[in-house]
């Protein structure tokens, strides 16, 4: 399995399994020995009991052989144990790092923003008791039994390395050829399920305008290719593993006859019981590398898996644990900032500059595209600036400790995502319930009689998504969320996009009430419900700051920016520069 040359997360996780390692080797060094034992039995069986007809002989010969079988059993059963262990302890100490590594490349829309981390660290872990592994430890006892048959001739010996050369070449020939497409299949196999999941989510929408065989139709195209790069795949790997048995199989009789030919003339040492012997160890020698290349299938498909693991760990660097910030209380600034989708150039926003003081609320409106959401994103630290700084209480909000930070703020973004679960545990973000704060959320937002009328009260399951609720129940359950546990900072980001009259009524109420026992608000929306409760307004256009300041003047400069055609404009329209806070 190839790695990058930096350090790699993966591999020393793996080397501290090195005393797994170990008593495996060891164990499958002493298992094959004693895989020799059916072929000893018969030469001591022809060789004492049939000349002696002795049945005490045969007895104990044949106890002898059954107690060994029954040690090479339990070996094997033991080796596979320590194994399955190892990849335990693997999955163990990778999965938190693999799965919060997912969770950022995610929000920094890098490689690996899906699952499939997570099914390449499985791959990885049932690798390590996979028969290709196993039978690599056997490689040690492989060269032992070498050294026997050069030991009992030369000849043998050559003839035997020259097979194991050949059974080499078979094994790289196969790796040139089925490892292009097998990755490439892997890839394919990937945007298939992909595409199959992102229709599933889009389920009704398909439904409703007849677009389900369109869509199959391109998904079984993508399915389709994965399956011929499989086929191709296993066509060729096939034909490598019928060449490997037969190198082994003609090893042996190769051997067999050469020993015959060397006893003829008196050249093989041990005399006529070395012959088959000879042909026996010839055979195990070559066996693991015929395993090895029988199951190369799995060996090209985990080594691709581990590529990808090592290249999102050394994408997404675990963040170093940093000191502990007090508590906020809500003080925002926002330095010129600039910033952008990430992994792009163009920025969207520039040059944006404000400060809120706690429990001021500031409205943000503006047209589509003007940037919004974005600020919404930098003000939460979800998405890193290009230059600027957004503070809070004069510590940099994107390199916060989100676990650290994370109760002290809240967030409802355009899309609401529920999540399997009660309605108490995602009003509490699924940490631990306090009842008191879900009830205070819930009624915050006018929701606290609505969840009584559930069947299971708080206890309600919402279903996958908040499916079993409406886009407006979403939306406040959404909201109680973001207010659960009093945080010091709440950025909504247009927040009564689905809510009827009542709910708006509501979240106008519920932001009056926190912002006065000091609860920073940066709302985004266009309705004059939300714009009544807000101190402050902040106008964006084309990703740039046109207005910022008390509401009243804002509003005030914006009604005068709007005049009739035949007015003459003495100057710059008053929308288009700062306002002073």
């Amino acid at each position: 399995m190839k790695a990058p040359t930096s350090p790699n997360e993966l591999a020393s996780a793996l080397a501290a399994l090195k005393p797994c390692f170990l008593r495996a080797g060891g164990f499958s060094v002493l298992a094959s020995v004693l895989v020799l034992a059916p072929s000893v039995y018969m030469l001591e069986v022809y060789d004492r009991v049939v000349n002696s007809r002795n049945p005490f002989t045969l007895l104990m010969l044949t106890l002898a052989v059954l107690g060994t079988y029954a040690l090479m059993e339990t070996l094997e059963w033991a080796r596979s144990e320590i194994m399955r262990a190892a990849g335990s302890q693997l999955d163990a100490r990778m999965r938190g790092r693999i799965f919060d590594a997912m969770f950022a490349a995610r929000l920094k829309q890098a490689g690996g923003a899906s699952t499939q981390p997570l099914s390449d660290l499985r791959l990885v872990c049932d690798f390590l008791f996979s028969p290709a592994l196993l039978a690599l430890m056997e490689a040690p006892i492989a060269l032992l039994m070498m050294v026997l048959l050069f030991l009992i001739s030369p000849v043998l010996g050559w003839s035997a390395v020259v097979f194991a050369l050949l059974q080499v070449t078979v094994a790289w020939c196969n790796e040139r050829r089925t490892k292009p497409p097998l990755m490439e299949a892997n890839r394919s196999s990937f945007a298939a399920q992909q595409y199959a999941d992102a229709s599933l989510r889009n389920a009704e929408v398909l439904e409703a305008m007849g677009m389900l065989r369109h869509l199959q139709g391109r998904w079984l195209q993508r399915q389709q290719r994965f399956l011929a790069l499989q086929a191709r795949a296993s066509e060729s790997a096939g034909g490598f593993q019928a060449l490997g048995r037969l190198l082994q199989n003609v090893l042996g009789s190769l051997l067999l006859g050469l020993g015959c030919w060397l006893l003829l003339h008196d050249q093989l040492r041990g005399g006529g019981g070395m012959m088959m012997i000879g042909s026996i160890l010839g055979g195990r020698m070559l066996a693991p590398l015929v395993q090895a290349v029988a199951q190369w299938q799995g060996v090209v498909n985990v080594r691709d898996a581990w590529e990808r693991l090592a290249q999102l760990l050394q994408a997404v660097p675990e963040r170093a644990p940093g000191m502990a910030l007090p508590v906020p209380r809500g003080r925002l600034q926002v330095e010129q900032l600039v910033a952008g989708a990430p992994g792009a150039a163009a920025p969207i926003l520039r040059g944006i500059a404000f400060a809120l003081n706690p429990g001021e609320v500031l409205a943000v409106i503006g047209p589509s595209a003007s940037g919004k959401t974005t600020l919404a994103r930098q003000l939460v630290g979800l998405w890193p600036a290009q230059s600027g700084k957004v503070r809070l209480d004069d510590a940099d909000l994107h390199r916060w400790n989100k676990q650290e930070l994370g109760p002290h703020l809240g967030y409802l973004p355009q899309g609401v995502e529920l999540f399997e679960g009660t309605v108490a545990q995602n009003i509490a973000r699924f940490g631990p319930v306090q009842p008191a704060q879900v009830e205070a959320a819930a009624r915050a937002v006018g929701l606290h009689e609505f969840i009584l009328g559930l069947p299971g009260g708080y206890d309600s399951p919402v279903g996958d998504g908040g499916a079993r609720l409406s886009g407006g129940q979403r939306q406040r359950l959404g909201l109680a969320r973001a207010l659960y546990g009093e945080p010091a900072l709440v950025v909504l980001d247009e927040p009564n996009s689905s809510l009827d009259e009542e709910g708006n009524a509501a979240l106008a109420q519920a932001i009056a009430v926190a912002s006065a026992r000091g609860t920073t608000f940066v709302v985004i929306t266009h309705l004059s419900s939300v714009l009544d409760v807000a101190g402050k307004l902040l106008v964006l256009r084309d990703g740039r700051q046109q207005a910022f300041g008390p509401r009243a003047e804002v509003l005030a400069a914006l009604a005068a920016s709007v005049r009739p055609a035949s007015v003459p404009c003495a100057g710059p329209s008053p929308v288009l520069q700062p306002l002073p806070a």
